[in-house]
């Protein structure tokens, strides 16, 4: 991919160093707390793995069918730190006041929605042709990580409240110290320490759902109480209205922007499914792969979401040579970040399973797979790059047709085709999301280097 620009538009390296720099200081929390979050799920899979190899499938199980809503939820988050921090681009701290407090019920609502679409659809494991013992020890799981998703989504609308104002060491340091509970607790309520009972799968559920409860009670009372955010609290009683027009605004992006993320992340959940039905074995290894993969994309999104804000900040005072120069320098450190990734899974792709279950079949299935997580590690940092900051310049609509089409139309048919018709099984559904990312990547870096030029 070249992201070399005609001589005469060819960036200053002194603003490109200076805004790179920028741009990482404000991602660097942000990255730190993602990589938390996704740690919390490392800690979950690792404690869970120790039970045997069905438990570690009914989480994949459970994981996968939660992808999509869960990551439609998060994108509507999204939404919040985007118009906060364009009103905070130009100084407007009563409209900061009153898209958070909009865009918090917004998030609240839909929390609830996909909460209860959980409970109720929690029948749905036993009408996927999966293993019949992974799909019973699933339904209890589900139904608490159903409604841990309120305490999250709630927790996230807050951080992206913090975000937008470019104080991200908050959440950031909550995350952090939300690691050591939830492995506590997971110890107490797995395996039945200390006199708590023995819940197994469900203990693990449990403890996700009493840490995010934490978390977001935790977030809440620092928003409400510390002074960098009172300038915004305290206008309240005038700002804190819902208002038809602002809750238009926040949808406008967060609907799109909510299909972005739940096209990509529902194409990673149904293949999942669909390698559950080629065996156990097959959907543990594809979870042992996929949380590593996962895991290094949290620094890809974290360094999203900071330039987002940051661009989202440009955006707001319409100064197009900055927003070229973040855009460029951006996407430059995304495609450097993802050779590094590739490497490092190329050089320890034996090693990794082991740290999640020690089953023979399991561990050699991974093996394969995290070597194809390792070649589309430049496409995913590149794309997530993209993305964000197609966000941050408001451009969401286009971006998700493009996403729909690079991964349901291209990845996911290629994939199923090489697995099933192919006879290359799992590994044919991780083609498939080498082709999709790669298209994914090209689509959405060209965008925003088009439509940078014209702002």
């Amino acid at each position: 991919m070249i992201f070399a620009l005609p001589h005469t538009e060819a960036m200053d390296r002194q603003d490109a160093y200076s805004e790179t720099r920028k741009t990482w200081a404000l991602s660097l929390p942000i990255i730190f707390g993602e990589l938390s979050q996704m740690a919390l799920h490392l800690i979950d899979t690792a404690m869970v793995g120790a039970l045997g190899y069905k438990q570690l499938a009914a989480a994949a199980l459970v994981l996968a069918v939660m992808n999509i809503p869960f990551v439609l939820g998060i994108g509507m988050t999204i939404s919040v730190s985007q118009l906060v921090s364009l009103s905070h681009g130009r100084n407007d701290g009563f409209k900061v006041s009153h898209y958070f407090y909009n865009g918090f019920w917004i998030c609240a609502v839909t929390a609830l929605v996909i909460s209860l679409g959980l409970e109720f659809g929690k029948d749905v494991l036993f009408h996927l042709g999966q293993d019949p013992e992974v799909a019973t020890l699933a339904v209890p799981f589900l139904q608490v990580m159903g409604w841990s998703v309120i305490p999250m989504l709630l927790f996230m609308s807050l951080k992206q409240f913090a975000d937008g104002l470019e104080k991200t060491r908050t959440a950031m340091i909550i995350s952090v110290i939300a690691l050591p509970l939830n492995a506590f607790i997971n110890w107490l309520l797995i395996y039945g320490n200390w006199g708590f009972p023995q819940l197994g799968l469900v203990g693990a559920g449990w403890g996700t759902f009493i840490t995010r409860t934490l978390m977001f009670l935790t977030l809440g009372f620092v928003v409400l109480n510390h002074p960098v955010f009172r300038r915004y609290i305290a206008v309240r009683r005038n700002q804190w209205k819902l208002n038809r027009q602002s809750i238009r605004e926040l949808l406008h992006i967060g609907i799109p922007s909510s299909l972005q993320v739940g096209l990509e992340g529902g194409a990673f959940a149904v293949s999942g499914i669909i390698v559950g039905t080629i065996g156990a074995t097959e959907q543990a290894a594809h979870q042992i792969a996929l949380t590593c993969a996962s895991f290094t994309f949290m620094v890809s999104m974290g360094l999203a979401q900071g330039a987002s804000i940051r661009v989202s900040n440009a955006y707001g005072t319409l100064n197009g040579k900055k927003i070229l120069v973040i855009g460029k320098t951006t996407l430059i450190s995304a495609l450097v970040y993802g050779v590094v990734c590739a490497v490092f899974f190329a050089l320890f792709r034996n090693q990794l399973p082991l740290m999640f279950n020690d089953d023979p079949g399991v561990v050699q299935m991974s093996v394969v797979l995290v070597l194809f997580a390792a070649v589309f590690q430049i496409s995913d940092a590149t794309q997530a790059a993209g993305a964000g900051l197609l966000r941050g310049i408001k451009d969401v609509r286009i971006p998700t047709i493009l996403v729909a089409i690079a991964y349901w139309v291209i990845g996911i048919p290629a994939g199923y085709l090489l697995a099933f018709n192919g006879g290359l099984g799992a590994t044919g559904i991780w083609i498939g999301f080498i082709v999709g990312l790669t298209c994914s990547s090209i689509f959405l870096c060209w965008r925003f280097l088009r439509m940078a030029r014209r702002v």
